[in-house]
């Protein structure tokens, strides 16, 4: 993906459900208007998800998901449908894709009722209608949700598009940065530049947050840990507030007056696609931490591990540091998030810049669920140097639940 497109994790999921062979891959090939998905008349041509981004005006940009059946058969075949249901975890809106020969099946009612009990929104789309014998019949959905069309004749599929344009998820209009700035504040930003930060750029919770400063009306100055003392020295006012990376917080808080408000990237994240709330009150679990028991350290995205990569070597460290134990550590990255979580008494997870926000509540929620305590980096980073309340400050709904 190009470096000035718009990040995956802030784009619309829309993800095509259904059987083999019901046209899912024929039916996103039409709504896009080029050849992204393999097509065979072959059952389970489809075996892993197809991401491809577009932009879908007036939703703006999508990534659009291609999904194997759900009605896959055999060992590879369960696996397949367990990616599948995996998706619906990330997306946005639904489209269950019925063979319009066949009508519905006892697997389309089924991915329905997990449409609903995720709160997912959906359209059922009745393809292949341009062959005889195509039936409707009872959906469970409203019939505004309900529409037919043919990937064959391209009928139907304007008013699909149309349709998808005019469903505007709630999650999509959330601010970075709401209730931190005002415009013409000074903002400082702090960013490490280190082993794993990506040759020639800024990683993407940074850019993120420079591009939010800007729509704000803000003033932002970048500067490294190293520089961050001179900075504030040569500023001539002092700054609204001052954002760091997680990993430099305690360098970082002692440098920066206590009348200046601090948090980090990670915390901003938090609050952006999470839960802040269940965060904060997750890293307390950390006083409770025995020898043996477990902790998950997740990570939204999968990278080569340098020597001293924060989730695997600097997170173990302080928290073996911190809590003077020896628990044991579990590591996740990407998609490979754990569904049982009861063997963890805590479980640590990235700003999830990578993930967007429906697939990091659900993971939250899935702790929640099971009554295991999940934070943050950010979070458990700025406890355990003792700058919890400072760091968290700047929310003062968050901050009134430390008093």
């Amino acid at each position: 993906m190009a470096l000035n497109q718009t990040p995956a994790s802030e784009r619309i999921h829309i993800g095509f459900f259904g059987r083999r062979n019901a046209g899912k891959s024929s039916l996103l090939n039409a709504v896009t208007g080029q050849e992204l998905a393999v097509v065979s008349e072959v059952k389970g041509t489809t075996t892993d998800p197809v991401y491809k981004t577009m932009e879908l005006l007036p939703l703006g940009p999508v990534m659009m998901i291609d999904t194997p059946g759900i009605d896959d058969e055999g060992d590879l075949g369960s696996l397949r449908v367990r990616k599948s249901r995996q998706v619906l975890n990330k997306t946005d809106i639904a489209i269950l894709v019925v063979d319009g020969a066949a009508g519905m099946t006892k697997e389309d009612q089924e991915m329905l009722v997990l449409f609903q009990e995720k709160q997912v929104p959906c359209l059922v789309v009745y393809n292949k209608a341009d062959l005889a014998g195509s039936t409707g019949g009872e959906t469970g959905v409203p019939g505004e949700s309900v529409l037919y069309a043919s990937a064959r004749t391209g009928a139907g599929i304007e008013e699909l598009k149309n349709r998808l344009a005019a469903m505007q998820p709630a999650e999509n209009k959330k601010d970075l940065l709401e209730g931190l700035v005002q415009p013409e504040d000074l903002v400082v930003l702090v960013t490490p530049i280190d082993k794993a930060a990506p040759k020639g750029r800024l990683i993407l919770p940074q850019q993120q947050t420079i591009r939010a400063l800007l729509d704000h009306g803000c003033i932002s100055v970048t500067v490294r840990e190293t520089e961050l003392e001179q900075t504030i020295k040569k500023l001539g006012q002092k700054p609204s507030l001052v954002i760091t990376d997680s990993q430099a917080f305690g360098m970082v808080s002692a440098i920066v007056p206590g009348d200046i408000r601090l948090t980090s990237f990670s915390i901003l994240f938090a609050r952006y696609k999470g839960d802040l709330a269940q965060s904060v009150a997750g890293v307390r679990v950390l006083d409770e931490i025995q020898n043996g028991d477990r902790i998950l350290i997740s990570e939204g995205c999968t990278h080569h591990r340098q020597c001293n990569d924060i989730g695997t070597v600097k997170l173990p460290g302080w928290i073996r540091s911190h809590t003077g134990k020896e628990p044991e550590f579990s590591y996740t990255s990407g998609a490979g998030f754990e569904e049982d979580l009861t063997p963890f008494k805590l479980v640590v997870h990235c700003g999830a810049c990578m993930l967007n926000e429906r697939e990091m509540k659900y993971r939250l929620a899935c702790a929640r669920d099971q009554g295991v305590a999940m934070t943050n980096y950010g979070i458990l980073i700025a406890y355990i140097h003792g700058i919890l309340k400072r760091s968290v400050e700047p929310f003062s709904d968050i901050a009134a639940l430390l008093e």
